[in-house]
C-alpha cells in the first residue's frame, strides 16, 4: 500500500504489516525505516509515483534496529551509497537484527493470538527470516537529523529497544513514532494505539514511560511502525496506549 502525503510531504508505504515513510523537501528525500527485504519493489514504486528515484534519497534513519525495520537498509547503503543513521544504543542490533532483547518469548503468541498469524505469515514471505544486518551506521543525533530532509526533531523513546527514537516534524504537525506506539500489534493482531507486546520489547516499563515523550510533541498525526496512521492527535493515542498497558 502506498499513500502519498499522509501528512504534508510525508508518504506512507505499508508492506507485510510494516510501515516505512518517505519525507520530502526541496533538498531530497529521507527514508524512515526500511521494511523487509522484499519491500524494495514497493519502495521504488512509491519513489516513481512522486516523481523521484533512489538517487534522491539522502539518508535512511532507523527508528530502531529490529529486523523488520532494517530489512533493506544494507541494500540501500551498499548499492546506492545512502548513509544509514541509528541511535548508538541500537548500532550493535542493526548489525545483528535478530539479537534483540525481549521480556517474553514470542513463540507462544501465535497460539494465544490467532488473529496475528496472517500478519506473521506475510512478514515471513516478505523476507523476515533473511534480513542482512548493516554494520556501517552513523550515529543518530539531533544535529545529524537537523541537516536531513524535513529537519525532524529527535525524540528519544527507549524501551522497545534501548536506542529507540521517534521523529517529530513540527511544521508538518506529525510524529513518526516507530514502534514506541503502534496502532496494530504484529504479535497479537490487536488494533488501536498501544505499546508493542513484551515478545518484542526490551523494557516494557521504560516503553510506557516513553509515551510521555511522544505526548510532549502535541502532534496532530501519529505515524506508527505498524498499523494505520492516527489522525486524532498524539494525546488520545498515548492515552489509549497507556490504558492497554502490558500484553
Amino acid at each position: 500500500m502506498i499513500r502519498t502525503d499522509i501528512a504534508p510531504g510525508i508518504h506512507f508505504i505499508e508492506h507485510a504489516r510494516t510501515n516505512v515513510y518517505l519525507v520530502e523537501d526541496d533538498d531530497g528525500l529521507l527514508l524512515v525505516d526500511t521494511g523487509l527485504p522484499r519491500s524494495k519493489a514497493l519502495l521504488l514504486e512509491a519513489l516513481s509515483r512522486i516523481g523521484r528515484s533512489a538517487e534522491d534519497l539522502r539518508a535512511v534513519v532507523l527508528t530502531h534496529a529490529h529486523f523488520d525495520h532494517v530489512g533493506t537498509a544494507e541494500h540501500l547503503r551498499s548499492r546506492y551509497g545512502i548513509p544509514v543513521y541509528c541511535h548508538p544504543d541500537d548500532a550493535s542490533l542493526a548489525a545483528h537484527p535478530y539479537s534483540y532483547e525481549r521480556e517474553r518469548s514470542p513463540f507462544l503468541y501465535p497460539l494465544r493470538y490467532a488473529r496475528a498469524v496472517p500478519g506473521l505469515v506475510h512478514m515471513t514471505v516478505a523476507g523476515a527470516l533473511a534480513v542482512k544486518g548493516v554494520e556501517d551506521t552513523l550515529p543518530l543525533t539531533p544535529e545529524a537529523l537537523a541537516a536531513l530532509p524535513g529537519a525532524p526533531l529527535l525524540v528519544p523513546t527507549p524501551g522497545h529497544t534501548r536506542g529507540h527514537c521517534a521523529l517529530h516534524f513540527p511544521d508538518r504537525d506529525a510524529v513518526i513514532s516507530g514502534d514506541a506506539l503502534v496502532t496494530r500489534d504484529p504479535y497479537t493482531g490487536h488494533p488501536g494505539p498501544q505499546v508493542v507486546a513484551m515478545a518484542a520489547t526490551a523494557d516494557f516499563g521504560t516503553a510506557l514511560r516513553s509515551l510521555d515523550a511522544l505526548r510532549s510533541t502535541a502532534a496532530g498525526t501519529v505515524l506508527p511502525g505498524h498499523g494505520f496512521p492516527w489522525r486524532a492527535g498524539v494525546e488520545s493515542a498515548v492515552a489509549q496506549a497507556a490504558e492497554v498497558g502490558r500484553h
